[in-house]
Protein backbone atom coordinates (compact mmCIF):
# COMPACT_ATOMS: atom_id res chain seq x y z
CA UNK A 1 0.00 0.00 0.00
CA UNK A 2 1.78 3.17 -0.90
CA UNK A 3 1.97 5.90 1.84
CA UNK A 4 -0.17 9.17 2.04
CA UNK A 5 1.32 11.96 3.48
CA UNK A 6 -1.15 14.34 5.38
CA UNK A 7 0.15 18.00 6.13
CA UNK A 8 -1.96 20.23 8.25
CA UNK A 9 -1.92 23.39 6.20
CA UNK A 10 -3.31 25.80 8.63
CA UNK A 11 -0.50 26.75 11.66
CA UNK A 12 -1.29 26.78 15.18
CA UNK A 13 -0.16 30.44 15.63
CA UNK A 14 0.18 32.90 12.99
CA UNK A 15 -2.15 35.51 10.75
CA UNK A 16 -4.24 33.46 8.28
CA UNK A 17 -6.46 35.54 6.00
CA UNK A 18 -9.69 34.73 4.10
CA UNK A 19 -10.02 35.14 0.36
CA UNK A 20 -12.33 38.22 1.00
CA UNK A 21 -9.65 40.07 4.02
CA UNK A 22 -9.19 42.86 1.68
CA UNK A 23 -12.72 43.80 1.21
CA UNK A 24 -12.85 45.29 4.93
CA UNK A 25 -15.88 43.15 5.74
CA UNK A 26 -15.32 43.81 9.82
CA UNK A 27 -15.68 47.71 9.25
CA UNK A 28 -18.36 47.56 7.32
CA UNK A 29 -20.14 45.68 9.70
CA UNK A 30 -19.98 48.71 12.24
CA UNK A 31 -21.64 50.89 9.38
CA UNK A 32 -25.20 49.25 9.36
CA UNK A 33 -26.96 49.44 5.65
CA UNK A 34 -24.88 50.41 2.93
CA UNK A 35 -27.71 52.09 1.34
CA UNK A 36 -29.42 55.92 1.72
CA UNK A 37 -33.12 54.39 3.24
CA UNK A 38 -31.48 52.36 6.30
CA UNK A 39 -32.96 49.12 5.32
CA UNK A 40 -31.23 45.66 3.85
CA UNK A 41 -33.37 43.55 2.08
CA UNK A 42 -30.18 41.37 1.99
CA UNK A 43 -27.04 40.50 4.65
CA UNK A 44 -23.92 39.31 3.55
CA UNK A 45 -21.76 37.49 6.08
CA UNK A 46 -18.49 35.57 4.68
CA UNK A 47 -18.29 32.44 6.67
CA UNK A 48 -14.21 32.59 6.50
CA UNK A 49 -11.86 29.71 7.20
CA UNK A 50 -13.73 26.77 7.58
CA UNK A 51 -12.16 23.80 6.12
CA UNK A 52 -13.15 22.39 3.45
CA UNK A 53 -12.20 18.60 1.45
CA UNK A 54 -13.30 17.30 -1.36
CA UNK A 55 -13.90 13.35 -1.13
CA UNK A 56 -14.63 10.86 -4.21
CA UNK A 57 -15.90 7.57 -3.38
CA UNK A 58 -18.33 4.91 -4.41
CA UNK A 59 -21.83 6.00 -3.62
CA UNK A 60 -23.71 2.62 -3.91
CA UNK A 61 -20.85 0.78 -1.61
CA UNK A 62 -22.52 0.53 1.56
CA UNK A 63 -18.56 0.69 3.35
CA UNK A 64 -17.47 3.91 1.78
CA UNK A 65 -21.27 5.73 2.74
CA UNK A 66 -21.03 4.15 6.16
CA UNK A 67 -17.25 5.23 7.34
CA UNK A 68 -17.95 9.26 5.64
CA UNK A 69 -21.37 8.75 7.61
CA UNK A 70 -19.42 7.28 11.13
CA UNK A 71 -17.22 10.28 10.64
CA UNK A 72 -19.28 12.97 10.11
CA UNK A 73 -22.42 11.77 10.65
CA UNK A 74 -24.01 12.64 7.53
CA UNK A 75 -25.87 10.98 5.12
CA UNK A 76 -24.70 10.98 1.24
CA UNK A 77 -26.62 13.17 -0.23
CA UNK A 78 -27.87 12.26 -3.91
CA UNK A 79 -27.84 14.50 -7.20
CA UNK A 80 -27.30 18.73 -6.58
CA UNK A 81 -28.31 17.93 -3.17
CA UNK A 82 -26.76 19.41 0.48
CA UNK A 83 -27.32 17.93 4.10
CA UNK A 84 -26.12 19.79 6.89
CA UNK A 85 -25.69 19.20 10.92
CA UNK A 86 -24.41 22.17 13.28
CA UNK A 87 -21.21 23.43 11.46
CA UNK A 88 -21.27 20.99 8.92
CA UNK A 89 -22.24 20.17 5.21
CA UNK A 90 -21.99 17.45 2.72
CA UNK A 91 -22.80 18.85 -0.48
CA UNK A 92 -22.73 16.41 -3.82
CA UNK A 93 -20.59 17.36 -6.53
CA UNK A 94 -20.72 14.70 -8.96
CA UNK A 95 -21.85 10.97 -9.41
CA UNK A 96 -18.60 10.14 -7.40
CA UNK A 97 -17.50 13.50 -5.73
CA UNK A 98 -18.60 15.40 -2.64
CA UNK A 99 -17.80 18.68 -0.57
CA UNK A 100 -17.59 18.18 2.88
CA UNK A 101 -17.46 21.74 5.16
CA UNK A 102 -16.39 21.54 8.78
CA UNK A 103 -15.63 24.15 11.48
CA UNK A 104 -12.38 25.72 11.17
CA UNK A 105 -9.47 23.85 12.25
CA UNK A 106 -10.84 20.51 12.33
CA UNK A 107 -10.02 19.56 8.94
CA UNK A 108 -7.26 18.09 9.65
CA UNK A 109 -8.30 15.91 12.14
CA UNK A 110 -11.03 15.33 10.02
CA UNK A 111 -8.93 14.21 7.24
CA UNK A 112 -6.99 11.67 9.07
CA UNK A 113 -9.96 10.12 10.59
CA UNK A 114 -11.92 9.88 7.09
CA UNK A 115 -8.17 8.10 6.10
CA UNK A 116 -8.37 5.69 8.96
CA UNK A 117 -12.27 4.85 8.02
CA UNK A 118 -11.47 4.33 4.92
CA UNK A 119 -8.50 1.93 4.76
CA UNK A 120 -8.99 -0.35 2.41
CA UNK A 121 -11.16 1.03 0.16
CA UNK A 122 -10.83 3.30 -3.09
CA UNK A 123 -11.74 6.35 -2.20
CA UNK A 124 -10.03 10.03 -2.64
CA UNK A 125 -9.75 13.12 0.35
CA UNK A 126 -8.38 16.33 -0.82
CA UNK A 127 -7.84 19.26 1.64
CA UNK A 128 -8.84 22.09 -0.57
CA UNK A 129 -8.99 24.67 2.16
CA UNK A 130 -7.62 27.56 1.04
CA UNK A 131 -8.82 27.73 -2.69
CA UNK A 132 -12.47 28.94 -1.77
CA UNK A 133 -14.68 30.97 1.04
CA UNK A 134 -18.38 30.86 1.27
CA UNK A 135 -20.42 33.81 1.31
CA UNK A 136 -23.63 33.69 3.18
CA UNK A 137 -26.52 35.55 1.68
CA UNK A 138 -29.75 36.34 3.92
CA UNK A 139 -32.74 38.55 3.83
CA UNK A 140 -36.49 39.11 2.23
CA UNK A 141 -34.56 40.18 -1.33
CA UNK A 142 -31.49 37.74 -1.65
CA UNK A 143 -33.71 35.74 -4.46
CA UNK A 144 -34.49 39.03 -6.35
CA UNK A 145 -30.61 39.59 -6.10
CA UNK A 146 -29.89 35.88 -7.48
CA UNK A 147 -32.40 36.56 -10.75
CA UNK A 148 -30.35 39.59 -11.05
CA UNK A 149 -27.11 37.86 -11.10
CA UNK A 150 -27.84 34.32 -12.68
CA UNK A 151 -29.93 33.01 -15.39
CA UNK A 152 -30.65 29.68 -13.11
CA UNK A 153 -34.07 28.99 -12.13
CA UNK A 154 -34.43 29.91 -8.37
CA UNK A 155 -37.79 30.16 -7.54
CA UNK A 156 -38.86 27.84 -4.70
CA UNK A 157 -40.74 25.35 -6.58
CA UNK A 158 -37.03 24.64 -8.59
CA UNK A 159 -34.70 25.47 -5.60
CA UNK A 160 -36.36 24.59 -2.85
CA UNK A 161 -33.97 24.51 0.72
CA UNK A 162 -31.08 21.94 0.68
CA UNK A 163 -30.20 22.13 -3.16
CA UNK A 164 -26.77 23.22 -4.51
CA UNK A 165 -26.10 24.12 -8.13
CA UNK A 166 -23.08 24.86 -9.67
CA UNK A 167 -23.56 28.06 -12.24
CA UNK A 168 -23.01 30.61 -14.62
CA UNK A 169 -23.07 33.95 -11.46
CA UNK A 170 -22.09 37.21 -12.97
CA UNK A 171 -20.01 35.78 -15.82
CA UNK A 172 -18.25 34.07 -13.17
CA UNK A 173 -18.66 30.39 -12.09
CA UNK A 174 -20.29 29.22 -8.72
CA UNK A 175 -22.36 27.23 -6.33
CA UNK A 176 -25.38 28.51 -5.11
CA UNK A 177 -26.40 26.83 -1.88
CA UNK A 178 -30.21 27.27 -0.17
CA UNK A 179 -29.88 26.34 3.60
CA UNK A 180 -33.30 28.15 5.30
CA UNK A 181 -36.12 29.99 3.50
CA UNK A 182 -34.33 33.49 3.31
CA UNK A 183 -30.50 32.37 3.52
CA UNK A 184 -28.35 30.67 0.55
CA UNK A 185 -24.82 30.50 0.26
CA UNK A 186 -22.70 31.06 -2.50
CA UNK A 187 -19.69 28.63 -2.58
CA UNK A 188 -16.89 30.93 -4.44
CA UNK A 189 -13.08 30.25 -5.61
CA UNK A 190 -10.47 32.19 -4.18
CA UNK A 191 -10.03 33.97 -7.23
CA UNK A 192 -13.26 35.35 -8.00
CA UNK A 193 -13.57 36.33 -4.40
CA UNK A 194 -13.11 40.08 -4.99
CA UNK A 195 -15.29 39.92 -8.17
CA UNK A 196 -17.99 38.68 -6.90
CA UNK A 197 -18.15 40.69 -4.00
CA UNK A 198 -17.58 43.89 -6.29
CA UNK A 199 -20.62 42.20 -7.78
CA UNK A 200 -22.64 41.85 -5.04
CA UNK A 201 -22.26 45.45 -3.47
CA UNK A 202 -23.92 46.58 -7.40
CA UNK A 203 -26.28 43.98 -7.40
CA UNK A 204 -27.94 44.75 -3.85
CA UNK A 205 -27.65 48.77 -4.34
CA UNK A 206 -31.47 49.04 -4.64
CA UNK A 207 -32.29 46.27 -1.66
CA UNK A 208 -29.59 47.91 0.99
CA UNK A 209 -27.02 45.81 1.73
CA UNK A 210 -25.85 45.35 5.24
CA UNK A 211 -22.43 42.98 6.39
CA UNK A 212 -22.03 40.84 9.16
CA UNK A 213 -18.69 40.29 10.44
Amino acid sequence: MTAINVYKQRPDSGHAESPLFHASLNELSRKGPLNKSGSAGVTLREKKLLGHLTLRGEASDAAFAGAVHKVTGLELPGALALVSRDDTSLQWLGPDEWLLIVPGGTEFAIEQKLREALVGQHYQVVNVSGGQTIVELSGPKVRELLMKSSSYDVHPRNFPVGKAVGTVFAKSQLVIRRTGEETWELLVRRSFADYVWLWLQDASAEYGLAVNA
